[in-house]
C-alpha cells in the first residue's frame, strides 16, 4: 500500500522522449522517442513508474488508484511553450477576431470592417473605449494592403479606431485614433518606428498619416487602446490564456516581454486563483536595466504559486512579413515609399546599448531571450553575447527567422539557443516567396536542419496571440514545411516527426534549464502529459495536422478538458488590472 499509485495509464503509445545521460543518439531510442514502455504510474504529481503494464499493475495498484485505458491513443510529455505571451492568448479570446483561414474567416477589407463594427456592439465592444481587432494580414486580405484611416473611418468616426496586424508590430487606425495619439503631419518618426504617410513632405512636414503605424509608431497605439479595455476582462485575460494554452496540450508557458507592472499583476492573480498551468516570464529589457533595485524581476529557479520569473527580453527589430525586420539585404518588394534598397531598421540602433543590457543580464544571473528575425539584428546579438559570455541559462534567440548558415555556426560556437517560429512557414511562406525575400532567400526561413546538423538544440514556438498556440500546427510546420499554397519551402531545412516532438517538449526544457523536471515521461519527473489521437512519431507526415489533443495532464491532474467547477478560475476582482501592450 505504500506504493500506491494515484493514477495509472496503460493500453496506449508511450512516447517517453527519455534520454541517457545527455546523448543524442541515432539508434533505436532516437527513432522511437525514448524508451518504451507499456503503462506510466503517478503519484503526488510525480512520475513513479515507467514500465510493462503487468508490473504497474501488480505492483502500483491499490483500492484508490485511478486506472486509465488510453485506447490506443499516445501518451506524450506536455508541451513546453518555448516563446509565447500568455496575455496575449487571452486577449485573442477578447477582441475582434481579424485572422484568416483557418484561425479566422477575414478576407478583405470589407469583411474586417464588419468584423468590427460587429465586435464594437457586443458585450466587451460595447464597454471599450476604442473598437479594437486582431490579427489582419495584409498577405492574405484580396486588396494586397493595409487598412487605412480612411477605411477605419467606415467604421467609427466616433470612437477610436485600431486593428492590428497579426505580427502585433504594425497596426492601423483611424482619423480619431491619430488624434488620440496625437500624431500629426508635424510629427516626425519615433526611433525605431514609422509613421505612414499618405504622401511624403520636406519638415516641418512630414506628411499627413494615412493611419498605418509600424513598431515604435505603433506601440503608443496599442498600449492606449488595450488599456481602455473594460477592466473585468483585463483581470481575466492571464487565467482565460493559461485554460486556452490547456487545451492545446501545453503544460508550461511563457509570458514573453512583459511589463514589471504586468509581472506583479501575473504574480497576484495565481496567488488568488491558481493557473491550471505552470508560466514562466520574462521583463522587457529596457525597463528591468532602468530599475534602481538589484533584482526589480526576482528572478528565480522556484515556482511560487505555478509563477516563475526567468529573465529579460530584448527586442532588435521587426516583423519580417510587415517588411519592418532588419534585414542584411533588402527586401525583394519594398513598402510603399521606400527605396530599392530599403533593408528594415534596427529597434535599438545603438550596438552599445545592446551589449550593455545582455552583459548587465549575464552578470545579474537573468537569461537573456532576444526577439531577432532579420539577419542584421541577429548580427548585432551575437556580438553583445560573444562580449557578455556565457550565462547560466541558454541564451535564447527568439524567431532567428532569417539566420544565415554562418550565424548558426557562431550559435553552436557561443551556446545560443534558436527558437524558430517555425509556423511561417505555413502563414507567410508564400508571402516570403512573392514579396519579402524571393524564392532562393525564402528556402532557409526557420533553418532547424542547418541546427541539428550542428548539434545543436533548437526548439519551435507559437508565439501567440501572433498565431494560435497550436501545438499540432507547430509540429506540422516543423515536419512537412508546407505553405497556404501547398508548396514545400526548402525541403532540405525540413526535420522528422521525432525531432520536431523534442523542440516542444525535453529541448524546451533545456531551454528553461528544467530538463530535471520536465520535458519527458520518466521516473522522478512531474507528472506533466498530453493525451493526442495519434502518435506524431508514426502516422503520415501529413496526417500530423489532423492530430487532435484529447487531454492534458499537469502535475497528475486533468487540466484539460477543465473539471465542471472551472478549475483554472478566474482572476479575483482584487488583483491589479495590467497594463496591457504586447512585444510578439
Amino acid at each position: 500500500m505504500a506504493e500506491q499509485a494515484d493514477l495509472i495509464l496503460h493500453g496506449g503509445d508511450i512516447v517517453t522522449l527519455a534520454e541517457h545521460g545527455d546523448e543524442r543518439e541515432h539508434g533505436d531510442e532516437r527513432e522511437h522517442g525514448g524508451e518504451r514502455g507499456d503503462a506510466v504510474a503517478v503519484k503526488d504529481g510525480t512520475v513513479v513508474f515507467v514500465g510493462p503494464e503487468r508490473e504497474a499493475l501488480e505492483r502500483w495498484r491499490g483500492p484508490h488508484t485511478v486506472v486509465r485505458d488510453l485506447g490506443g491513443r499516445a501518451l506524450l510529455p506536455g508541451f513546453i511553450d518555448a516563446h509565447g505571451h500568455l496575455g496575449g492568448i487571452g486577449l485573442q479570446t477578447v477582441i475582434a477576431n481579424l485572422l484568416a483561414d483557418p484561425d479566422g474567416d477575414v478576407t478583405d477589407l470589407a469583411s474586417l470592417k464588419d468584423k468590427l463594427r460587429s465586435w464594437a456592439a457586443d458585450a466587451v465592444g460595447a464597454d471599450s473605449e476604442w473598437i479594437i481587432g486582431f490579427g489582419y494580414d495584409d498577405a492574405t486580405l484580396a486588396e494586397g494592403r493595409h487598412p487605412t484611416r480612411d477605411d477605419l473611418d467606415e467604421v467609427s468616426t466616433e470612437r477610436p479606431v485600431l486593428a492590428i496586424h497579426q505580427s502585433f508590430h504594425l497596426g492601423a487606425v483611424n482619423s480619431l485614433g491619430l488624434k488620440r495619439l496625437r500624431y500629426s503631419a508635424a510629427t516626425p518618426d519615433p526611433e525605431g518606428g514609422v509613421i505612414r504617410r499618405r504622401e511624403l513632405a520636406v519638415p516641418p512636414s512630414y506628411g499627413e498619416p494615412d493611419g498605418v503605424l509600424e513598431e515604435k509608431a505603433f506601440t503608443p497605439a496599442s498600449d492606449l487602446a488595450l488599456a481602455g479595455l473594460p477592466e473585468r476582462e483585463l483581470l481575466m485575460l492571464f487565467a482565460t490564456g493559461a485554460a486556452t494554452a490547456a487545451s492545446f496540450g501545453f503544460t508550461t508557458v511563457q509570458e514573453g516581454g512583459t511589463t514589471l507592472a504586468n509581472l506583479q499583476a501575473l504574480r497576484d492573480t495565481a496567488a488568488a486563483v491558481p493557473f491550471p498551468v505552470d508560466v514562466v516570464a520574462y521583463v522587457k529589457a529596457d525597463e528591468a536595466m532602468s530599475s534602481a533595485l538589484d533584482d526589480p524581476i526576482g528572478v528565480s529557479d522556484t515556482y511560487v504559486n505555478g509563477v516563475r520569473a526567468a529573465g529579460v527580453k530584448l527586442v532588435l527589430d521587426g516583423s519580417p512579413q510587415g517588411r519592418t525586420a532588419w534585414l542584411g539585404k533588402p527586401y525583394l518588394k519594398p513598402p510603399a515609399g521606400q527605396p530599392e534598397d530599403y533593408c528594415g531598421y534596427p529597434a535599438v540602433p545603438d550596438g552599445a546599448v545592446v551589449a550593455k543590457q545582455v552583459g548587465t543580464a549575464v552578470e545579474r544571473g537573468w537569461q537573456v531571450l532576444a526577439h531577432v528575425n532579420g539577419d542584421a539584428a541577429i548580427d548585432q546579438f551575437v556580438k553583445a553575447v560573444a562580449a557578455a559570455g556565457p550565462g547560466r541559462r541558454p541564451t535564447v534567440a527568439i524567431h532567428a527567422q532569417t539566420a544565415r548558415e554562418d550565424q548558426i555556426d557562431e550559435f553552436a560556437r557561443l551556446g545560443i539557443l534558436p527558437s524558430f517560429f517555425s509556423m511561417h512557414t505555413y502563414y507567410w511562406g508564400d508571402w516570403y516567396r512573392g514579396t519579402v525575400l524571393g524564392e532562393e532567400r525564402a528556402q532557409d526561413i526557420s533553418p532547424a536542419r542547418w541546427a541539428l546538423d550542428r548539434g545543436l538544440r533548437y526548439t519551435s514556438h507559437h508565439d501567440a496571440p501572433v498565431a494560435l498556440p497550436n501545438s499540432i500546427a507547430v509540429l506540422s510546420s516543423q515536419v512537412t514545411r508546407r505553405t497556404r499554397s501547398g508548396h514545400v519551402l526548402g525541403p532540405h531545412q525540413r526535420v522528422s516527426a521525432l525531432e520536431a516532438v523534442r523542440a516542444i517538449t525535453i529541448d524546451a526544457a533545456h531551454q528553461y534549464g528544467e530538463q530535471d523536471r520536465k520535458g519527458s515521461i520518466e521516473v522522478g519527473k512531474l507528472a506533466d502529459l498530453v493525451v493526442l489521437s495519434a502518435n506524431p512519431l508514426t502516422v503520415d507526415p501529413e496526417g500530423i495536422r489532423d492530430i487532435e489533443v484529447i487531454e492534458t495532464i499537469k502535475a497528475g491532474a486533468t487540466v484539460h478538458p477543465p473539471a465542471p467547477a472551472g478549475r483554472a478560475g478566474g482572476a479575483p476582482s482584487t488583483a491589479p488590472a495590467p497594463h496591457w501592450g504586447c512585444s510578439c
